[in-house]
């Protein structure tokens, strides 16, 4: 039984690690020292805002090092490491600051929200009413008038920008001080755009209103899987104060140390690496759309994230061509959302993006036999397999 699970792990790792095209938005890789922080003598230990625990006195001066970086990096007044994923860290917010028959306003699921906010998920289980924004598919983004209107007439009492299809900044600035003067908390969940937030190249939630930023570390943003939350001091403490015992007790602070280094990696090469991977999601999607691919939103310039979207109508349609792409060792999701953060953190630029722009449209638009397309991508994969925008190049 031994031999089966290496035999699967190590089989996993050579596909999906060298032979595979990984371009899923909420995927990312770590650099080589943050793998190593997940495997410490830390993953064995427990520490306590009480002190119940005795030997924690540098996990316990990791996790403070690790919130002071987390506050320059996102310019935050407070910041916790602990929600173990993004899903946590907004369940967190909710229960924090919502109470039963409460309104929620957020982008819905059907326009490319969050599931896990809506009526089956965390507007179910806090008995929220949840109510979308108005929203424009064709821009991919909130209506800002409609909304102003919306919120003035509902007045809800939590506001949640950010998305899961997320192409274009959010307009907080335009929406906080409505949401706020009428009565409701604001906050941006920023799961997928976390690495573009921290290297200053998309929008600034908490200068722009928002009481509070949380969602993933993963994604955009470059660290381990997990959840973190940023926000003004008075809603800061207040959330900090309510995460143990009520809603995790051990953190996992092997997690935390990784996360830590890669908040410091990011604090040095974020703003390099964000700026990168836009250029990689815009140059894709004009060779995409070239080629007569769905690719959503031209008229815009296509993308401002790491996210390229293609419009098949549905996960129905999308899956199929997810399933002929796989076919291909070439990875994306069945909502056909192709994302740039790991082939960029791999050292992939616009030359990279125009081939692998080709090596879709050979498995999808003309067909070709996937084993063919598999060697190629390959030998393609193969000449970025080193982790670029951190330490020890």
């Amino acid at each position: 039984m031994i031999d089966e699970i290496l035999s699967m792990v190590k089989k996993h790792e050579e596909w999906r690690g060298k032979q595979c095209l990984n371009l899923i938005p909420s995927e990312n890789v770590m650099s080589p020292a943050v793998r190593e922080l997940l495997s410490s003598e830390l993953g064995h230990r427990y520490t306590s805002r009480k002190h119940f625990y005795m030997g924690t006195s540098f996990i316990d001066e990791i996790e403070q090092f690790g919130e002071e970086i987390a506050k320059k990096v996102f310019r935050a007044e407070t910041a916790d490491l602990r929600p173990l994923s993004g899903h946590i860290a907004d369940l967190i917010f909710l229960a924090s600051f919502a109470k039963a028959k409460d309104g929620l306003m957020c982008v819905s699921p059907e326009d490319g929200g969050y599931p896990g906010f809506w009526k089956n998920g965390l507007a179910g289980l806090f008995s929220l009413k949840a109510v979308p924004f108005p929203f424009s598919k064709n821009d991919m983004n909130i209506k800002v008038e409609e909304a102003k209107e919306a919120i003035k007439r509902i007045k809800p009492k939590i506001v949640i920008f950010g998305a899961s299809l997320i192409t274009f900044p959010h307009p907080v600035k335009e929406l906080a001080e409505v949401a706020r003067e009428n009565g409701a908390c604001v906050g941006f969940d920023g799961s997928h755009v976390m690495g573009l937030i921290a290297g200053e190249q998309f929008q600034d939630p908490l200068r722009e209103g928002a009481h509070a930023l949380f969602g993933s570390t993963h994604k955009s943003f470059f660290g381990p899987q997990g959840g973190i939350i940023l926000a003004e001091e008075e809603h800061g403490e207040i959330l900090k104060a309510k995460i143990h015992p009520a809603f995790l007790d051990n953190a996992h602070w092997n997690r935390i140390a990784a996360l830590t280094l890669a908040l410091v990696e990011m604090k040095n090469f974020g703003k390099a690496y964000a700026k990168q991977m836009i250029r990689n999601s815009k140059a894709l999607a004009k060779v995409l759309h070239d080629y007569g691919f769905p690719v959503v939103c031209q008229h815009l310039g296509f993308t401002q994230s790491h996210q390229v979207i293609l419009n098949y109508g549905g996960y129905e349609q999308g899956r199929v061509v997810a399933e002929k792409l796989q076919r291909a060792n070439i990875i994306v999701d069945c909502g056909v959302r192709i994302g740039t953060c790991e082939v960029t953190r791999r050292g992939m630029r616009e030359e990279e993006m125009l081939k692998i722009a080709e090596l879709i449209k050979r498995a999808v638009i003309d067909g070709e036999q996937p084993e063919n397309i598999r060697k190629d991508v390959a030998k393609l994969c193969g000449e970025f397999q080193k982790v670029e925008y951190c330490f020890g190049k």
